[in-house]
């Protein structure tokens, strides 16, 4: 089995007609999602790489009860219309690609899918990939491979270099998440974390965080309180960053001495996860703690 997605994924696009929402549903399903319906208003009719488009989520879930998860290419402004749209339709996963999102929208939805006990993965994410299975989102396939390493991560670009490295040295993911690198996201760390503890396939969890925020200390104290039960290796980006100087990413805010490298790392340090200094240092460690 895989976490959120597998080869049961019957996927709606949201925005399916725009340049992105076009691009990324033709990578999708040359990987082998089964993409069956899209949405854009006004555009009801079309065909966008042989996926038929509804104007509503309502008219494409009534036409293909089978859906069960959507994924979000829409303007930051009509996300959270967007994610309402799918919840009441009764869509149980959500993957919300969208970067730019009002805090007061994402706090909404998010919000308001708790209520109903649906899945986002989002907003400001890569999305979601159980390679040889399903890909929902932007990342490229090719560089990931089917095996037993589950990759959580708040970064983009370093899901793709870390899921390569762990690919070198000879491993394979079960599923890898991004959850997005906004200050308020559907799933956390701790969220993606006790999934993967549920899933038989997975033997090993990688995270990786970065500064700002306090979603690694956070996991690192539920680690305190509940154990290791299976490994965690993690890396957290932000290394060399000068202190007291605020990033731009979005997430990445440091106050009052929580949320800076050396505190996460201490963190992760002190209940027993092994915190690589560099991306590639992550599948040496991967080699060393399978190897027990």
């Amino acid at each position: 089995m895989a976490i959120i997605i597998d080869k049961n994924t019957r996927l709606l696009v949201q925005g399916i007609t725009g340049k992105e929402g076009s691009f990324h549903t033709k990578l999708m399903l040359e990987y082998g999602t089964k993409v069956v319906a899209g949405v854009t208003p006004g555009k009801e009719g079309q065909e966008v790489h042989g996926v038929p488009v509804y104007n509503t989520v309502k008219k494409a879930v009534e036409k293909h009860p089978e859906i069960n998860t959507s994924i979000i290419f829409v303007p930051a402004r009509f996300t959270m219309d967007a994610v309402y749209e799918a919840i009441d339709a009764g869509i149980e996963k959500i993957v919300v690609i969208t970067e730019g999102v009002p805090l007061w929208d994402e706090l909404m939805f998010v919000t308001y899918a708790r209520r109903h006990g649906v899945i986002i993965v989002g907003p400001n994410t890569p999305g979601v990939i159980s390679p040889g299975k399903a890909k929902v989102g932007i990342m490229p396939g090719h560089v990931f491979k089917e095996g037993s390493i589950g990759v959580v991560s708040r970064s983009g670009t370093l899901t793709y270099e870390i899921s390569r490295e762990i690919v070198r040295v000879s491993f394979g993911e079960s599923t890898v998440i991004g959850i997005g690198g906004d200050p308020i996201t559907g799933l956390d760390f701790i969220d993606v974390y006790k999934m993967f503890l549920e899933d038989p396939e997975t033997k090993a969890i990688v995270v990786i965080g970065e500064i700002g925020g306090d979603a690694e200390e956070r996991l690192a104290h539920y680690i305190k309180k509940h154990g290791l039960e299976k490994p965690v290796i993690a890396y957290v980006a932000g290394m060399t960053a000068p202190p007291g100087k605020r990033m731009g990413h979005a997430g990445a805010i440091i106050s009052m001495g929580i949320g800076d490298w050396a505190s996460k790392k201490k963190a992760f340090e002190d209940v027993g996860v092994p915190v690589a200094r560099t991306p590639w240092e992550i599948g040496e460690i991967l080699r060393k703690y399978l190897a027990k």
